[in-house]
């Protein structure tokens, strides 16, 4: 009787209804999808505090640290500054033998020890003794012909506070709440901060002499795939993009498991619904990649995310750009297809 679960509900309900895409006139609604993709993205900005003025961009300064051969890759890391106060740790890796410019992947990892997992390493550096639900998958797509940077996002690994740092070497702890609530204190948000930081890896991306600039894509997996799915939507530069253990409806996935503080933008379901904002990739190509057992991000809610996908991608008259790959798992990375997907994607000459 006491229960708020119908109030929860109705409220959910009623942002929807009362968003700003469904208030607008029969004039608006008559304009150019481009266009209303546009004003969309401008909300989403908005609403994830992306151009909060504190976001003071310093130039790149990148220091290479290391640069090994391994398996016919090379395999560096670097920092570069993305803002004041800011110096973030890389990867890259491309292949050794290589002709002409390569395309190019920004590497978006999920939560667990920070973008070592993305190359299979543990926390201190060495191979992991398994592949864990990372799968290397910046190895493996490395091996496909494509240069792959990897940084750290904010809250993880080395780039976690001082505190989380000397209480936990193993990095197996994360400071994104502690980041985020004191973000949220000053008008803007974590996947904000972490969005903003991807855009300056494009940036650097388009420095390398190794990298056909016209040719980005993005992979990213679980709370990666939100920065990954989120970067494509507000940046053109992203040419085609892989989603694994992410894409659902916030309904159905955050709010009706707590995750971590970073999927929560405050008045984001005045914007949009997941999918929707999944949708400003169209028409540009998009793999979906979800494990059946997956209970971070359910099946359920993935295959209404897929469904609306596709009517969107419809809309623009380019069904055959949106793929996915729903396997026998759980909330890892599989890679059975979408490592050649975005490998072959990529590799087709000219823009998408």
């Amino acid at each position: 009787m006491w229960s708020s679960d119908a109030f929860l509900e109705r409220l959910y309900a009623w942002t929807l209804e009362n968003s700003a895409d469904r208030m607008m006139g029969d004039s608006a609604k008559e304009q150019m999808l481009e266009t209303k993709q546009q004003q969309l993205r401008e909300r989403l900005l908005d609403a994830a505090g992306i151009r909060h003025v504190f976001l003071e961009r310093e130039p790149l300064q990148p220091e290479l640290l290391e640069r090994r051969e391994q398996d016919g890759l090379v395999v560096e890391k670097l920092i570069y500054t993305t803002y004041a106060g800011l110096r973030v740790p890389v990867y890259a890796l491309y292949p050794r033998e290589r002709q002409g410019r390569m395309p190019a992947v920004l590497a978006c990892h999920g939560h667990g020890i920070g973008h070592r997992a993305a190359l299979g390493l543990n926390a201190d550096g060495l191979v992991a003794d398994e592949r864990g639900i990372h799968n290397c998958f910046a190895v493996q797509l490395a091996r496909r012909g494509l240069f792959v940077l990897v940084p750290e996002m904010m809250g993880f690994g080395d780039r976690r506070l001082q505190a989380h740092l000397e209480q936990d070497p193993s990095a197996s702890s994360y400071s994104c709440l502690p980041i985020a609530l004191q973000l949220l204190m000053c008008g803007t948000t974590l996947a904000g901060v972490r969005i903003s930081e991807s855009l300056v890896a494009l940036d650097y991306l388009e420095t390398r002499e190794e990298v056909d600039s016209g040719r980005i894509g993005t992979f990213g997996f679980s709370g990666g795939g939100l920065v990954a799915s989120l970067t494509a939507a507000v940046d053109m530069r992203i040419r085609a993009a892989v989603l694994c253990g992410y894409a659902s409806t916030y309904v159905g996935s955050i709010l009706q498991v707590p995750h971590c503080v970073d999927n929560y933008i405050p008045g984001l379901l005045q914007v949009a619904e997941q999918p929707d904002l999944l949708g400003l990739l169209a028409p540009r190509p998009l793999f979906i990649e979800s494990g059946e057992q997956d209970a971070v991000f359910p099946i359920q809610p993935a295959r209404e995310a897929i469904r609306r996908l596709e009517a969107i991608y419809a809309e623009f008259g380019a069904v055959e750009r949106l793929d996915f790959d729903i396997f026998l798992g759980g909330h890892e990375i599989s890679g059975r297809r979408s490592f050649d997907w975005l490998a072959s994607r990529l590799s087709e000459e000219g823009p998408s």
